[in-house]
C-alpha cells in the first residue's frame, strides 16, 4: 500500500493510504522497531490523536503490547488448566465446563477478543439454550479464573468478566423430612441401604463420605462414626478415596443410640470384611455407587409417599435443620465438616459430650416418632 500523503512529527509518523483511511505509526519502545496503531484512522487528525495517546501511555509507563493479547484461547485455556493443582475429579470438571461450554465461544479467537459485551453475550446465550444455571455459574467462574491469570500474566489489561452476578446463584431452598419421612423411607427400601438413609439423616455425612466408610471407622461402643475421607467417581466410572477439602472434613460424628441396633445387623449381614471392609457395598458385593444406589432411593421414596422433589441428599439437610434448633454454629458446622473464611471457626471443635447430646437429642425425636406409631 503505497503512501499518498505524509507527515512526519516529533513522536511517530501517520500516512495517508490508498484506501483513503489514515495510519499511525511509530517505534516499539521495547524493541525499537517499527509497529502501526492497532487500527486505521478516518482522518489525518484521528491518527494525530491516537499517536498523542499512544505517547502518552508510554511516557507514563503505561504503553501495552497490543501483540500480548494475540495469544490463542484454546491454547492458554489448555495451558492454565494443566498447570493448575487440582483434584482428579475437580480437573475433570473443569476440563468438561472448558471442552462444553467455553470454547465452542471463545476458543477460535485470542485471549484480546474475550471482551466483556462477548462475555455478557456468551452467557446470556447458554442461559437460553437451556443450561442450568449451576452450570453456567460454574463456567463464568472458570473463564473469570482463566483471564486473571491472563492479567497476573500481563497479557491482557483487566479481566473482561465483569458481569454484576454472573458468579452466583439463589440456590432454592430443598424440602425437609420430617423424623417419620426418614424412617418410612428406611422401611422402604432394600435392607441393605436401610442404615445409608438413617446415617445419612442422623449423622448428616455425604454420599460419598458413606460410601468410603470402612468398618475401622464406626465405634459402636461410643456409637460415633469417624470421616476421613470421601469417595469420588470419575467420568470414566473410576473410584477412589479422596481427602476431605479442609480440615474440618476429618471428624468424628456421634449417632443416636437408638439407631445402635441398625448399625450392629448391618455389620453382621452387609458390611465388608475385615477392618478395611467397606460398610456400604452395591448390591452384587462391589463398592457402592450413586449410579447403582439411585434407582433403589427413587424406589423407596415413592413407596414411602416422599414427595419426588426429595433427593438422597436431602437427608442431609434434614438432619442439619433437625439439631439447628438446639446445636450451636460452632457446633452444627463441626458436625457437618465445614469450614468458613473465619479461621476461628475452622479450627475450633466442639467436645465428644457435647457431640454426644446433639446425639441424644436425635434420639430423643426417634422415640417419639416411634412411640407416636406404636399408639
Amino acid at each position: 500500500m503505497a503512501n499518498k500523503k505524509g507527515n512526519r512529527r516529533r513522536f511517530g509518523s501517520v500516512r495517508q493510504l490508498r484506501s483513503g483511511r489514515w495510519q499511525a505509526r511509530y517505534r516499539d519502545p521495547a524493541t525499537g522497531q517499527l509497529r502501526s496503531a492497532e487500527q486505521t484512522y478516518a482522518t489525518k487528525t484521528d491518527a494525530d490523536l491516537a499517536l498523542t495517546h499512544i505517547e502518552a501511555d508510554i511516557s507514563r509507563g503505561q504503553w501495552e503490547d497490543p501483540d500480548k493479547g494475540a495469544v490463542p484461547f484454546t491454547e492458554y485455556a489448555d495451558a492454565w488448566l494443566r498447570d493448575r493443582k487440582l483434584a482428579d475429579r475437580s480437573r475433570e470438571r473443569n476440563e468438561a465446563v472448558i471442552r462444553l461450554h467455553i470454547t465452542p465461544t471463545f476458543g477460535s479467537g485470542s485471549l484480546a477478543d474475550v471482551t466483556t459485551s462477548r462475555v455478557r453475550a456468551w452467557r446470556g446465550k447458554l442461559l437460553a439454550a437451556g443450561v442450568g444455571e449451576p452450570t453456567v455459574v460454574k463456567a463464568y467462574q472458570v473463564l473469570r479464573a482463566i483471564m486473571n491469570t491472563a492479567v497476573d500474566d500481563e497479557l491482557i489489561r483487566r479481566n473482561p468478566c465483569r458481569v454484576k452476578g454472573a458468579d452466583r446463584y439463589d440456590v432454592p431452598e430443598r424440602p425437609v423430612l420430617t423424623v417419620a419421612e426418614v424412617y418410612a423411607a428406611a422401611d422402604a427400601i432394600a435392607p441393605r441401604y436401610r442404615l445409608l438413609v438413617l446415617l445419612a439423616a442422623f449423622t448428616t455425612l455425604r454420599f460419598g463420605e458413606l460410601a468410603s466408610l470402612r468398618r475401622r471407622d464406626i465405634d459402636t461402643a461410643g456409637r460415633v462414626v469417624l470421616v476421613q475421607r470421601a469417595q469420588a467417581e470419575m467420568q470414566n466410572g473410576k473410584l477412589f478415596d479422596k481427602a476431605p477439602k479442609s480440615a474440618a472434613g476429618v471428624r468424628p460424628v456421634a449417632f443416636p443410640d437408638e439407631i445402635l441396633p441398625d448399625v450392629i445387623e448391618h455389620l453382621e449381614r452387609y458390611a465388608g470384611a475385615g477392618r478395611d471392609g467397606h460398610i456400604f457395598l452395591g448390591p452384587q458385593g462391589g463398592q457402592l455407587r450413586r449410579s447403582n444406589f439411585r434407582d433403589d432411593w427413587i424406589k423407596a421414596r415413592k413407596a414411602a409417599g416422599i414427595s419426588t422433589d426429595v433427593h438422597f441428599h436431602d437427608l442431609r439437610h434434614t438432619g442439619n435443620n433437625l439439631v439447628a434448633a438446639t446445636a450451636s454454629t460452632r457446633e452444627l458446622m463441626t458436625r457437618m465438616g465445614h469450614s468458613t473464611a473465619r479461621a476461628a471457626l475452622i479450627y475450633q471443635h466442639m467436645t465428644a459430650d457435647r457431640d454426644r447430646a446433639i446425639a441424644d437429642r436425635l434420639g430423643a425425636m426417634i422415640r417419639k416418632q416411634q412411640g407416636d406409631t406404636e399408639t
